[in-house]
This record gives structure tokens, C-alpha cells and sequence, in this order.
């Protein structure tokens, strides 16, 4: 879980420095929105195994953690649009 987090926050990172220095940036953005939706989700479900049955009781903040996790994949900018941006940025890359 805590590798998932930092790859998340470094990508964040990464994106952050290239458009401070005011370098192209759309790739690193899609991709630290990705990574960081995934391992939120990730690190939230594993929270749940680790519970067990108590994870889905919704008195439990892993569950309401998890619910809130699971929307970032799904709202601002979904986890399928944000690998078709990357994938559109790599191309072009390759093609010219």
C-alpha cells in the first residue's frame, strides 16, 4: 500500500515540477490521476480484507473510504479516459 501511495504522490510531483518549469505536462498529469485514483482504491479494498466482515459495516470508516475511493475512478475524468490520453501522448511521441 505504501508503494502504491508514493508512486502516486511522486508522479503528482513530477507533474507539478514540469508545468512550474512550464514544460508539457498532460501525460504526467493523466498519469498521476490514474495512479493516484488506483491506489486509493487499492489501499481502501486491502483495508476491507484486512477487516474482514467489519470492513463493509458502514459505521466503519474503511468502508466509507472505499466508496470514496471507488468514485475517483469513475468522476472527474474516468480511469479509461485518463489511459487514453496517455496512450494518444505516447503516440504522437512515436510518430512525430
Amino acid at each position: 500500500m505504501t508503494t502504491a501511495r508514493d508512486a502516486a504522490r511522486l508522479l503528482t510531483w513530477r507533474a507539478a515540477m514540469m508545468k512550474d518549469a512550464g514544460e508539457k505536462y498532460t501525460r504526467e498529469a493523466a498519469m498521476a490521476k490514474l495512479m493516484a485514483s488506483e491506489a486509493a482504491t487499492m489501499c481502501a479494498h486491502q483495508s476491507i480484507q484486512v477487516l474482514g466482515g467489519m470492513g463493509y459495516v458502514s459505521d466503519m470508516p474503511a468502508e466509507r473510504h472505499y466508496r470514496d475511493a471507488r468514485i475517483t475512478e469513475i468522476y472527474e475524468g474516468t480511469s479509461e479516459i485518463q489511459h487514453l490520453v496517455i496512450a494518444g501522448d505516447v503516440i504522437k511521441e512515436y510518430q512525430g
